[in-house]
């Protein structure tokens, strides 16, 4: 019996294996990447199909399209921080806790209605709340 091969056979480095490791890897880098591109996305607010009653003790806030405040009908000097806390304090004139109405436009920047938000935070008012319309062709 003869055990040797009749020819001496070089090593070969089998690449089917290497490449299957190899495609795997950069499929899972691919999946597990973040990509850094924002989509915009198209928002519709919704309505409200009742109306709440008017509340006494309120404190009404109405932000127009370019950011422009008015408080209970009194339009603000400028659009800073300080400036909305020291008039919404002044308008609630005492009262401990007053209901924040906030009627915003819809185009108005989303800063202007944090700006509204953090003042009320800041006074110590807790109840806020954000006026709709209602849809065009519903009834009360």
């Amino acid at each position: 019996m003869r055990f040797r091969p009749s020819e001496d056979e070089e090593p070969e480095i089998n690449l089917i294996p290497l490449i299957d490791v190899l495609v795997l890897t950069l499929i899972f880098l691919l999946v597990t990447t973040s990509f850094s591109k924002e989509s915009q996305l198209r928002l519709r607010l919704p309505e409200a199909s009742t109306q709440a009653k008017p509340l006494t003790a309120q404190l009404r806030i109405v932000i127009d399209s370019r950011g422009q405040y008015y408080i209970n009908d009194q339009q603000l000097i400028n659009a800073t921080a300080e400036t909305v806390r020291s008039a919404m304090s002044k308008a609630a004139a005492g009262r401990r806790d007053p209901v924040v109405v906030v009627q915003a436009d819809g185009r108005t920047p989303h800063e202007a209605v944090v700006r509204v938000m953090d003042a009320a935070r800041r006074l110590g008012f807790s109840h806020l709340t954000f006026a709709t319309q209602q849809p065009a062709g519903s009834s009360p």
